[in-house]
């Protein structure tokens, strides 16, 4: 019986020591998982509340040189969203609907652009633009250190989040609803208007967004591609490096603050479109 008894008794022992493990377990994920999350967050949080309690954000922002950079890079930044789009958008619906030889190449090339460092791209579109370079000696361009040469580098380093997501959209179109439309009599261009681009809109809105948001925090390839000439190639990037590089603490973490709401601002916007593409999906299902 007592044989018996220690047979009845084991399992809840074992039971026992594998919840403690469990527990135990359990803890040292949310233990890291809270200081990766302390770690990504506390140095952005730190900056943004500094900009304000120090009165720096305040006091900066509307000196002459955040605000010609603040204006520089509105501007760029919107120029080269228009380009983007522009070049972009039939990109993006090439390699959603056609399949052709060396497609993975393209897709390899317009992906290129998110892993290769800023500085390779900005000495790249010098080699390329330069006054001799392959296209600006042949043309004789001089677009480097203008404004110009800052929207090509927005334009390099953010069309892919752009193309990545419009693709991803295009592809999500239900096929029948085009099918549908060309039976109807509708060309290729009402197809694509009235059809592809309002149900894609979701994808295509936050892609814009997301280059959006890469143009403006845009640094390596600018200053190697166009320099940090204030006025007309300093962006909010620049003066922050610019800044703290002269010893002005307070002028490089406003523009910084600057950048970083910004950068909040655009994941907000991306969700709400992702709940959008969400609430469009359930509504065709």
């Amino acid at each position: 019986m007592s044989g018996l008894g220690a047979q009845v008794s084991g399992p809840p022992q074992v039971a026992g020591h594998k919840g403690r493990l469990d527990r135990a377990a359990a803890t040292s994920v949310y233990l890291i998982a809270g200081l990766a999350a302390l770690f990504l967050g506390l140095p952005v949080a730190v900056l943004v509340g500094r900009s304000f309690v120090d009165s720096s954000l305040a006091d900066t922002i509307a000196t002459g040189v955040v605000l010609d950079a603040l204006a520089l890079s509105l501007l760029t930044t919107a120029v080269s969203l228009v380009v983007t789009v522009t070049f972009g958008l039939p990109l993006a619906w090439v390699m959603a609907r056609r399949r052709f030889r060396g497609s993975g190449l393209v897709e390899a090339l317009v992906d290129l652009p998110i892993v290769l460092p800023p500085a390779v791209a900005g000495l790249g579109l010098l080699l390329v633009f330069g006054r001799r370079g392959v296209i600006g000696d042949a043309l004789g361009l001089g677009i480097p250190f203008t404004t110009i040469a800052v929207i090509l580098a927005q334009v390099f380093v953010s069309a892919p989040f752009f193309i990545r997501s419009a693709r991803t959209g295009i592809q999500g179109v239900d096929r029948d609803l085009e099918d549908a439309a060309r039976v109807d009599g509708a060309s290729e261009r009402q197809l694509f208007v009235a059809v592809t681009l309002p149900l894609a809109r979701a994808a295509i809105a936050a892609g814009l967004v997301m280059a959006w948001a890469r143009a403006l925090g845009e640094f390596g390839a600018t200053i190697m591609f166009a320099g940090n000439v204030e006025g007309r190639t300093q962006t909010l990037p620049l003066v922050v490096y610019s800044e703290f590089q002269a010893g002005e603490l307070n002028g490089s973490i406003a523009a910084a603050a600057i950048l970083v709401l910004a950068a909040f601002g655009v994941l907000i916007a991306v969700r709400v479109f992702r709940w959008g593409r969400l609430a469009d999906a359930r509504g065709l299902a």
